[in-house]
């Protein structure tokens, strides 16, 4: 029911919260007010580090060698100086006429990166100066090699300061190009050293980068400056905005998407993205993805920014090791465990890191500094959503927050890590606080001192734990890794350090043969999960007979059939030597013995005939045919022929001939198998689509059956089969059979049809009939019948909703409009006053009497469930609402009055125009290369082939019907918001 939850503050949602009191209004308290107004979590203490005037809108912080606390601030946020707006799309995204020049040739923005000083020691800035100015959309930066990398969309850019006098010794280096700008809160942003001594960085939901022929949306992606070499990492996420590693180098990116803190991400892994608003992943052959950290116990808003790892010792105890967030909607952060769960992770809540008792308080980053405090950077302002690109915008602002352990601080400053010999970095790798443990890695990779490298072997060889894994960090970083100590790393008697070593042994460009080998040979015989981990990364780098013959190896052991990660992880590896070596991983895995391994069949082998069906070639075809024959036994072959049948649906190209001979041959010899029909359907046998007419129609045959025989029909869209499904979507007794036919009907662009429906409309359910309504409104031809039957009185105006008779401008048909005008008279939004009444007038029936959550849980199941998942129930069409900002009463009434006020990017339906003269509305729920699927209001699908889609254009109104309220009556809203502001089901019982 709340399908356009809320984002941003449009007109009317700001007429309605002024208009309800001083309860919605942010405080905006003044920067010693605030951190008094802070609560934080026991044994820790808050203090104000800077605040406005000295900085505005901080987006990024970090400190420097010299423990000197830097801030990039966001001031030209949200529009790029210099730059004019082309088009502005319904996410957001902004197309500009031009890519600005990088700085100082670019025009000159208002983003600053400065560095601040507290000359007395007392914990907090008394002066700033800027490094670098004249930004344009800067987000992120790193101190390195000399310099400072600083993100500034599109580039990454290096400032060198070899004489580190805080100037930059000439104008920036343009490393990267490409990153996307067309919105100012998803830019690449985060950056961050890896232990591998690469840059890492993130990039948000609504810009595309294109670098080096490599385009992305969300995703990690990492640079090497010494070799020049750019990857992306993993694929997918939400709008992330916060990077990190844990003390085993296992990257974790903050996320934005509810019910979620943290993205556990590995090398060559595709992970969750908004499939609505970016399309699949760029990978069509991937066949799954990695979802968030399974997480428990959280509360809070659903932004969580900055996470970090507290790897330090100023803290009690207990915070060792936790990941902290800042979680920008609730305007707080949150301590999290976090534990190992397989080769992945787990998350549970365990409490308010800080609480700011502030609604302008907007969290944007945190670090750990080097006194082991922590620090926030406080973008403050009373938004905490994207604004309109044009509304006026409040630039003064800003702050810096620390939370210090109990006992005294240690100053952080009067130190110079560049000054220190290289010895005394090594003892730095043993300091509890990590800060310095990380930063001596990063100068030691950047020195390369050769004199250090027999004792950073030792440590890495015979060390143990942790301390010999920053042996290994650091020995790589120096240049130190050659093959004899790669080999006897393989060797180590801990997990962790061999698979370290694998993984860097990857990172290589080529592997060497005695290595590859050797790698090989722990792929057979390593006890460790971890490592194997490890090593299918090492095969997904390198899709050849070294990539192919861990897959192979590993799949043969048949141990890791239940990890989280690795199934997926093995496939994805083979999918590269799939591409890049077909015959070879034919060869070895169309073999009756890889059957053997139940890893194989159940993760592997299905999704090889997939991707070999996929690109519809003969030889792929052919590979199919090979994996078919290969199958050992019946069960086995029919699943790969429900593979096959999935692959091929939708597929413009036929299947090649002798594929399509053996499954001829296979529906003569065997039983009467629905797969078998459709797949010969589909290879041009007559007789065969004769069946499948015929076993649609079969009152007799189980539902399974019919309806993919009903789906065949719909895809065939052969114009005979037009009248069996009239048939079967008027008369069948089965209400899901004809619910099923009459989508199927939208495919057949035949004049009796609309007749045949409408005759039928009055004797059918409710919800038949409202898919009938959509099925009509599709074509121009149905949308007049069914408009006239309703100017000729036999059909009530009232049948259709304010939503469906919009729909008709969709179409573009003369004549039509004024049906409408004549029975619904000017259909337009109702006024913000309108609306505003009708908020007051609903808060009064909420305010009559309590509700009953047990009678609300059930009016959800009745009228929300089927588009909103709320406590573990329900469908996720809508936004889910358990995380959801359910405390305000306000909120929920605005989202129920006016669904389509503003809606959630990713929850914006489309308009499909299709090449036979449909218009179908929707939710883009899946999209690959050869098919679109859409989901309606009530959770129905339509899946259209790709080559029918002519036009996808933004729908003007949300999915949810603006007038859906009015179907309950006081008692009943009351049980419903009862419910849902309520604790959960168990209080509704």
């Amino acid at each position: 029911m709340l399908m356009a939850a809320r984002r941003m503050l449009p007109v009317f949602v700001a007429v309605v919260l002024c208009g309800l009191g001083s309860a919605s209004r942010g405080q905006g308290y003044p920067p010693g007010e605030a951190v008094d107004r802070m609560t934080v979590a026991d044994g820790l203490s808050d203090r104000l580090v800077a605040s406005e005037p000295l900085i505005r809108q901080p987006v990024a912080i970090d400190f420097d060698d010299r423990g000197r606390l830097w801030v990039l601030q966001y001031v030209q946020y949200p529009n790029p100086a210099g730059l004019d707006r082309v088009e502005v799309d319904r996410y957001s995204r902004t197309v500009y006429d031009r890519i600005p020049e990088p700085p100082p040739r670019g025009p000159v923005g208002a983003d600053r990166l400065s560095i601040l000083e507290d000359a007395d020691g007392d914990g907090r800035m008394d002066t700033s100066r800027d490094f670098a100015s004249g930004l344009n959309l800067a987000s992120g930066f790193a101190f390195g090699d000399g310099g400072v990398y600083v993100l500034n969309a599109p580039y990454l850019l290096f400032y060198p300061d070899l004489d580190h006098d805080d100037v930059p010794d000439a104008d920036p280096e343009v490393l990267l190009t490409g990153f996307g700008l067309e919105d100012a809160h998803s830019v690449a942003n985060s950056l961050t050293w890896g232990p591998d001594g690469w840059l890492y960085g993130l990039q948000g939901s609504t810009v595309t980068a294109r670098i080096w022929g490599v385009e992305f949306q969300q995703g990690v992606w990492r640079y090497h400056r010494p070799t020049d070499r750019f990857e992306l990492f993993a694929e997918g996420g939400g709008n992330m905005w916060g990077l990190d590693f844990d003390r085993r180098g296992e990257l974790f990116a903050s996320t934005n998407v509810g019910g979620n803190v943290m993205l556990h991400m590995v090398p060559g892994s595709y992970h969750w993205k908004s499939f609505g608003k970016h399309g699949p992943l760029h990978n069509p052959y991937t066949f799954g993805y990695f979802d968030h950290v399974p997480h428990e116990g959280i509360v809070g808003g659903h932004v969580a920014v900055g996470g970090l790892f507290y790897l330090a010792d100023a803290f009690p105890g207990g915070f060792r090791g936790q990941f902290l967030a800042a979680d920008l909607l609730d305007h707080s952060a949150h301590r999290h465990e976090v534990s190992r769960l397989g080769t992945s992770y787990q998350a549970r809540q365990v409490g308010d890191l800080l609480r700011a008792n502030d609604s302008w308080f907007a969290p944007s980053d945190m670090t750990l500094g080097a006194d082991g405090s922590v620090y926030v950077a406080d973008w403050h302002d009373r938004r905490t959503a994207h604004p309109d690109p044009d509304a006026e915008w409040d630039r003064t602002n800003g702050r810096i927050f620390a939370l210090d352990g109990p006992g005294p601080r240690p100053t952080g400053e009067g130190f110079d890590l560049q000054t220190l010999r290289s010895p005394e970095l090594v003892d730095l790798l043993d300091h509890p606080n990590s800060w310095y443990a990380r930063r001596a890695l990063r100068v030691l990779k950047e020195r390369r001192d050769e004199s250090i490298l027999p004792g950073l072997r030792s440590r890495a060889v015979d060390g143990r734990g942790g301390r010999a894994l920053l042996g290994v960090w650091a020995l790589h970083g120096v240049g130190g890794l050659d093959d004899p100590t790669a080999r006897s790393l393989l060797d180590h008697p801990d997990a962790d350090v061999r698979a370290w070593a694998s993984r860097l042994i990857g990172d290589g460009v080529q592997v060497d043969r005695a290595l590859a080998d050797r790698l090989l040979a722990l792929a057979n015989i390593d006890p460790s999960v971890e490592v194997r981990s490890s090593l299918v990364g090492v095969a997904t780098r390198h899709p050849s007979p070294l990539g192919l013959g861990i897959a192979r190896a590993i799949l043969r052991r048949d141990v890791d059939g239940a990890d989280p990660y690795l199934p997926l992880r093995l496939w994805w590896a083979v999918e590269r030597c799939a591409t890049e070596i077909p015959s070879a991983t034919l060869k070895a895995l169309a073999t009756p013995e890889s059957w053997d391994s139940a890893l194989f069949r159940d993760e592997i082998a299905g999704r090889l005939l997939r991707r070999f069906a996929g690109n519809g070639s003969v030889e792929g075809d052919a590979a199919c045919l090979r994996l078919i024959d290969a199958a050992p036994g019946g069960a086995s072959r029919r699943a790969l022929l429900a593979d096959l049948d999935e692959a091929t649906s939708g597929r413009p190209a036929p299947i090649a001939p002798p594929l399509a001979a053996r499954i001829a041959g296979m529906a003569r010899a065997g039983p009467d198998l629905v797969v078998l029909t459709r797949l010969s359907a589909r290879s041009g046998d007559r007789a065969a689509f004769g069946r499948a007419v015929d076993g649609a129609s079969d009152r007799s045959r189980p539902s399974g059956d019919r309806l993919a025989l009903i789906d065949l029909l719909a895809e065939r869209a052969e114009p005979e089969t037009a009248g069996p499904l009239i048939r079967i979507a008027t008369d069948d007794p089965s209400t899901e059979i004809r619910l099923a036919a009459l989508p199927a009907l939208g495919r057949f662009d035949d004049g009796a049809i609309p007749d045949a429906i409408l005759e039928a409309y009055t004797d059918q359910t409710e919800g038949w009939r409202a898919r009938a309504v959509d099925l009509l409104l599709s074509r121009p031809a149905g949308a007049r019948a069914l408009l006239e039957l309703v100017d000729r009185g036999r059909l009530e105006a009232e049948e259709l909703t304010t939503d469906q008779v919009a729909r008709v401008a969709t179409l573009g048909v003369p004549g039509l409009d004024a049906l409408v005008r004549r029975h619904w008279g000017a259909v337009a939004a109702s006024t913000p006053e309108e609306r505003l009444a009708e908020v007051r007038r609903l808060n009064n029936d909420l305010r009559a009497a309590p509700g009953d959550p047990a009678r609300g849980r059930l009016t959800f199941r009745e009228h929300c469930a089927s588009c909103h998942r709320l406590f573990g129930e329900g469908e996720p069409v809508g936004p889910e609402l358990t995380h959801a900002n359910r405390a305000d009463r306000e909120f929920l009434l605005v989202s129920l009055v006016d669904p389509s006020g503003v809606i959630r990017k990713e929850y914006l339906p489309s308009d499909v125009a299709t090449r036979d003269g449909r218009v179908l509305t929707g939710l883009i729920a899946e999209q690959s290369p050869t098919t679109l699927t859409l989901v309606g209001p009530e959770g129905d699908r339509s899946t259209v082939p790709m080559d029918q889609v002519e036009q996808v254009a933004d729908a003007t109104t949300s999915l949810m019907p603006d007038d859906l309220y009015r179907a309950l009556s006081p008692r009943d809203l009351r049980d419903l918001f009862t419910y849902l502001q309520g604790d959960g089901p168990a209080a509704a019982d």
